[in-house]
């Protein structure tokens, strides 16, 4: 019990010294939690709206579609499965019919989406069920980006284009029934949702659709024509945004990290130079060096130690402030990324993230601490009582 006593003992010596590098360190530990637990936010809060509003538990796509084509679009809307349509008609799926098209809302014309969906599906969280009605009308529901792009608005009546199944164009007007707010871009820009059957009967494409979704759970099946689209195409852009930023964000507190342990370092130089007849006398009553290197590495140790108790001062009001109130974006900032972000970021923080960041820092800084160390061992004990270096 020497070595700890003796350690905790000169670390706390040190003074100012020590609870400079301890608050520069602690730097560190916050913005390490912070930044990756804010990544970590965006991941899970993304992914779970967009699964409650557009992926689902995964996607059929007819064989030929290809959401970043559109020259598929209008060729790709196939039979739906018997399986499938079973599965429909019992609310455990969403057949969606995508049909491109214009529409000219005050005159002006603008490229557009229809997307059919059934009004009494369950899979999507989405207010589809305002579809339903009409009184002899086309109902159609938008987002609220749609409406600021477009300039429409709830009870609104606009024209809409479309291309039918043998390539002949139609048109007709939808009357907006009502405008919803969501997160989700793909589900709202450019798009007007009608109920299925109606689009099916528009454009003479009676029983078929371009995408189904189905709900969490269920282990894909195989359908001829049809292939199963997972969590990884379909999140995949949202992984990548989050990798992207969290990989940039690092540099940051890499950067941060650097400059505390290289104070570090230069601490662990000149303590050792003071302290050399200190050290010599120790090795002359007889500890081995290894003991005396263990020393100073240890309060080399015990400051990323302190450095955690210090950032838990005034990290911890500030994480659980910004779990709570989140960190607000820039108006219009949100959905210049074209993902669903929400105006607020929420950190998510895991006990893995804390006592791994923990870790990290005390592993770098024993490292650190270690390394100016190794002077000791060619040190003799007479030189170093005399305020000598071997």
């Amino acid at each position: 019990m020497i070595i700890p006593k003796l350690a905790f003992r000169n670390l706390i010596g040190n003074g100012a010294k020590t609870w400079l590098n301890a608050l520069v360190l602690s730097f560190s530990f916050v913005a390490i939690i912070w930044g990756q637990s804010l990544f970590e936010g965006m991941d899970r809060e993304m992914s779970k709206v967009t699964i409650d509003q557009e992926a689902g538990g995964g996607q059929y796509w007819a064989g030929a579609y290809d959401p970043y084509d559109p020259a598929t679009i209008d060729d790709a809307p196939a039979a739906i499965p018997a399986d499938l349509a079973a599965d429909a008609a019992a609310g455990r799926a969403a057949p969606i019919l995508i049909v491109s098209a214009t529409i000219y809302p005050k005159g002006r014309m603008f490229p557009a989406l229809l997307k059919g969906v059934d009004p009494d599906q369950a899979v999507l969280k989405l207010p589809f069920d305002r579809l339903l009605g009409g009184d002899g009308e086309i109902p159609g529901l938008i987002g609220a980006r749609t409406a600021k792009s477009t300039g429409l608005a709830k009870g609104d009546t606009v024209t809409v284009r479309w291309r039918d199944a043998s390539g002949t164009f139609d048109a007709a007007d939808v009357v907006v029934v009502d405008v919803f707010q969501t997160q989700v871009q793909t589900v709202d820009s450019g798009l007007i949702w009608v109920p299925l059957e109606t689009l099916q009967a528009m454009t003479g494409r009676p029983g078929r659709a371009t995408v189904v979704t189905v709900p969490v759970g269920p282990a894909p099946r195989s359908y001829p024509g049809w292939g199963f689209q997972g969590y990884d195409v379909l999140l995949k852009d949202i992984k990548s945004f989050v990798q992207a930023k969290s990989l940039g964000f690092s540099i940051f507190y890499v950067t941060l990290m650097a400059l505390a342990l290289l104070a570090i370092f230069n601490t662990q130089i000149l303590s050792i130079w003071h302290r050399r007849r200190e050290i010599g006398m120790l090795i002359a009553l007889g500890m081995p060096r290894g003991r005396v290197i263990a020393l100073f590495t240890l309060e080399g140790a015990l400051l990323s130690i302190l450095a955690a108790a210090v950032g838990a001062v005034y990290g911890l009001p500030l994480l659980i402030y910004m779990s709570k109130h989140g960190w607000v974006l820039p108006a219009g900032q949100a959905d210049s990324f074209g993902l669903a972000l929400d105006k607020a970021l929420y950190p998510a923080y895991s006990t893995g993230l804390v006592f791994g960041t923990i870790l990290l820092v005390l592993a770098a800084t024993t490292i650190v601490s270690f390394l100016p160390t190794r002077k000791i061992v060619t040190l003799k004990p007479t030189d170093a009582l005399k305020g000598k270096w071997s």
